[in-house]
């Protein structure tokens, strides 16, 4: 059964602006060489959805309408980039919106969509009040916040970003296996509310590289089963 888009709801991003050459160009833009490549590129890791229980796409597809970062960074990797949240009866929240602890997903688990290394993180960042506007003051030189990195050992890394403040429990080096929990939701860095912001990409510097697009397997998107496929803005998701 297909479900209402939510009516109440606060926009996410992970801003990032960073001149890129001409070679970086990906989908949407001139470089048709590149294009090419990444049109029908088939993730290599077999990704699963990185939470528990049902997360909204507020933002996330290949097309500039569905995936929004196409428009704020350009040739980075957050190229194919998601945001998601916890939606119930058409709201990300509950009472005082600007409560950190009154959005669904605050404090949810998160967990590794697959297995591989940890290769950075942050776990010190103080979650944003909930403004409805990005806090310049805090984010501009903490723009994913509390985050982690993962090498999954075959040229594509993971970036999850906006953690809980304190609640990640992995170490950079540690071996981490698919569906592992890493850390808590939470509010930290460039986000104007609680959420998940999540990347594949080629390179473990989350500030370089190129996006690439993430394919999720056994996953039920508005109810129906899912064996393999990329989740899009507007559509509510859970993994199997």
């Amino acid at each position: 059964m297909k479900r209402n888009s939510p009516i109440i709801y606060v926009f996410y991003f992970l801003l990032i602006s960073i001149p890129t050459s001409c070679s970086d160009t990906l989908i949407g833009d001139e470089g048709k060489s590149d294009e090419d490549i990444y049109l029908n590129y088939q993730t290599k890791t077999d990704l699963e959805l990185p939470f528990e229980e049902e997360w909204y796409v507020f933002v996330g597809g290949r097309t500039h309408l569905n995936g929004r970062h196409h428009f704020i960074t350009r040739g980075t990797g957050q190229r194919y980039a998601y945001d998601i949240a916890v939606v119930i009866d058409g709201s990300s929240f509950s009472g005082d919106s600007s409560k950190n602890e009154n959005h669904y997903c605050f404090g949810k688990r998160l967990n590794a969509p697959a297995g591989g290394k940890i290769m950075a993180l942050e776990n010190n960042i103080d979650d944003n009040y909930v403004s409805g506007s990005v806090n310049s003051d805090i984010n501009d030189s903490n723009l994913a916040g509390n985050y982690i990195i993962i090498d999954h050992l075959n040229g594509e890394y993971s970036m999850l970003a906006h953690f809980k403040k304190g609640s990640i429990i992995v170490s950079v080096g540690d071996m981490v296996v698919k569906g592992q929990e890493v850390g808590k939701a939470g509010n930290s860095g460039n986000s104007t509310g609680p959420h998940l912001h999540y990347h594949l990409q080629n390179t473990p510097d989350y500030l370089n590289g190129i996006g690439l697009p993430a394919q999720f397997a056994n996953y039920y998107e508005d109810d129906e089963l899912i064996e393999r496929g990329e989740p899009v803005r507007g559509q509510t998701v859970v993994k199997n």
